[in-house]
């Protein structure tokens, strides 16, 4: 039975589950067990930002079966409309927290994302970091639309591989599209949606410091790691979160 507490705190429209690490880990392993057939996005201010001008990304965060809050912003949202067992359940984390569960309960992985050879060195690292982790498959795709035959094609890796978790590297909002458009394709019990965390654990990029994470900062680290990129996503969107927040207060959902 899913917990009680597992609810959806109203950030502008968008349902952040009011999970923590240890409440996430028990609802997945449930799913895989149960052979339920779910999607997770991790989002933060960008996700909820981006969607408030694509209703389509809205309703896709809102049908997932957990949209777990990112960063420390989702969780100080959710604590103020009294979840106050809210943690972040921060995508990097959340992978190693799975694929230690994944490792201890035999599930398999397929690793879906990065650029050409991110893929390979990641399914290197994770298996040196967690023993008995199993990647059953792993593709970079292309940076443009897939046919629809490609597309078939790799639906039927996928299935073929008998991975029960698929991790999507494709960053907001890319991953969660494409969760949504083959959540029903897909046999694996769970899609998850972890971006940047591809990078992060093939040592590629680095992670903030936790003292940053904790305190709400991450994204002044990672601005400063790659300002080409993020500029936008933080010096336009987290100013206008903080306006629109302001005057539509979150609240837990019914």
């Amino acid at each position: 039975m899913p917990d009680p507490k597992l609810r959806r705190v109203d950030v502008l429209g968008v349902g952040v589950s009011t999970v923590n690490q240890s409440m996430a880990l028990a609802e997945i392993t449930r799913w895989v067990e149960a052979k339920e057939r779910q999607y997770v996005c991790v989002t933060g201010v960008h996700g909820v930002m981006e969607s408030q001008n694509d209703p389509e990304l809205k309703a896709i965060h809102n049908a997932s079966g957990l949209t777990t809050p990112d960063g420390m912003p989702m969780v100080w949202a959710g604590r103020k409309a009294g979840a106050d067992w809210m943690d972040r359940v921060y995508g990097p984390d959340l992978m190693l927290n799975v694929l230690s569960r994944a490792a201890e309960r035999g599930w398999s992985s397929f690793l879906y994302g990065g650029k050409d050879g991110v893929p390979e060195l990641l399914a290197k690292k994770l298996t040196e970091r967690i023993p008995g982790v199993k990647i059953a498959g792993m593709y970079s795709p292309p940076f443009r639309p897939l046919t629809e035959a490609e597309d078939d094609e790799i639906v039927k890796r996928i299935n073929d591989s008998g991975a029960e978790l698929v991790w999507v590297g494709l960053s907001t909002p890319k991953q969660e599209r494409w969760m949504a458009a083959h959540r029903d394709k897909l046999g694996a019990p769970v899609l998850f949606g972890v971006g940047a965390a591809f990078d992060f654990h093939a040592g590629l990029v680095p992670q903030a410091p936790s003292w940053m994470q904790s305190n709400g900062l991450e994204w002044f680290y990672r601005l400063t790691k790659e300002p080409k990129r993020l500029w936008k996503r933080y010096l336009v969107n987290n100013p206008a979160y903080l306006r629109a927040i302001r005057n539509n207060p979150p609240y837990l959902r019914d």
